[in-house]
């Protein structure tokens, strides 16, 4: 029997990056490789559920029937993200009910964006635009991501994502073109969601952790900071186009770059939250915790049930 080498192993797999070829569950691959995506993906699955919550607050107070029923198919969406990617991160060997046990005990993290409060129905607008604008500049990259499921999840998530995106813009540009009470609440909404929504790219390069590693397995294919000032040239002028002001007063369009500028972001802010320490983290975790309590035994009663077919079938 031929003696496993690690050194061909890891040339294998190098060379499969290097020429653009996907790795699959059952190809070789290194350690931290497996790890690294098992931390990304699962983190991403969270952030999908844990960000129905903030949105399924509002369906019962939608403003009339077309927005309860797009609200409605919205959350459901994230839903099967959410579904979507925990299978994905099931093809590295993870337990989806361990990973699921992670994020409620602390231990896994999610998105920070969502621990922040929707208080008036301009925030539905204010997220589709903002929150799920930043989520597609993040997540079309990962559509070629060298890791082959969830690469292919993502096609459909991004295509889903810009429903999503299309509709919080419709919501925030009716506010901001209407009343004056309107495009106040539309203002505020943008105020409110600026920063967070910048800070949803995670920290400036110089500080990520992750990123050169990430970068160079080409699981990611972009900087958070290349992300971000994407994200900052597309949107500021959508704000312009309906007449809302960005909350910044450093930002300035700059000739020479481009680009515009901006100014400093609180990562004091970003890492408070991150830390599980924002506005609605406490409360995001327990309304999480008691879905799966809930749900037990619907769960317990279909792995009962499979069990007897089981038995029936070999008998």
């Amino acid at each position: 029997m031929k003696e496993i080498n690690l050194t061909e192993l890891e040339a294998a797999f190098q060379s499969k990056l290097d020429r653009e070829i996907r790795i699959e569950p059952n190809d070789w691959m290194p350690a931290d490789y497996r790890k690294t995506l098992i931390r990304q993906i699962s983190q991403h699955a969270h952030s999908e559920i844990v960000g129905m919550l903030p949105e399924g607050n509002w369906i019962t107070r939608a403003p009339n029937l077309r927005r309860k029923a797009v609200l409605l198919a919205k959350v459901q969406d994230e839903a099967g993200h959410g579904l979507y990617l925990y299978s994905a991160v099931e093809t590295l060997g993870a337990d989806r009910e361990e990973t699921i046990d992670d994020l409620h005990s602390g231990k896994a993290k999610y998105s920070s964006i969502f621990n922040y409060p929707t208080v008036s129905w301009a925030d539905m607008g204010a997220i589709g635009w903002l929150v799920d604008g930043a989520a597609i500049m993040n997540q079309v990259p990962l559509c070629r991501c060298s890791y082959g499921p969830y690469a292919r999840a993502m096609v459909r998530v991004c295509k889903e994502e810009s429903f999503h995106q299309r509709q919080g813009f419709e919501i925030i540009s009716k506010l901001a073109l209407g009343t004056p009470e309107q495009k106040e609440m539309a203002q505020d909404a943008l105020n409110r969601w600026w920063w967070p929504a910048l800070m949803m790219f995670g920290p400036n390069d110089a500080d990520s952790p992750h990123t050169q590693q990430s970068m160079n397995w080409k699981i990611k294919r972009s900087t958070n900071d290349e992300l971000r000032q994407l994200f900052i040239d597309v949107t500021v002028p959508q704000a312009e186009l309906i007449g809302l002001t960005i909350p910044d007063p450093d930002l300035k369009w700059n000739q020479e770059t481009g680009h515009y500028e901006i100014g400093t972001i609180n990562w004091d802010e970003f890492w408070a939250v991150v830390s599980g320490n924002g506005p609605c983290n406490r409360e995001r975790v327990a309304a999480r915790k008691k879905a799966k309590e809930d749900g037990m035994w619907v769960r317990e009663a279909a792995l009962a049930h499979a069990e007897k077919r089981k038995a029936r079938q070999a008998s």
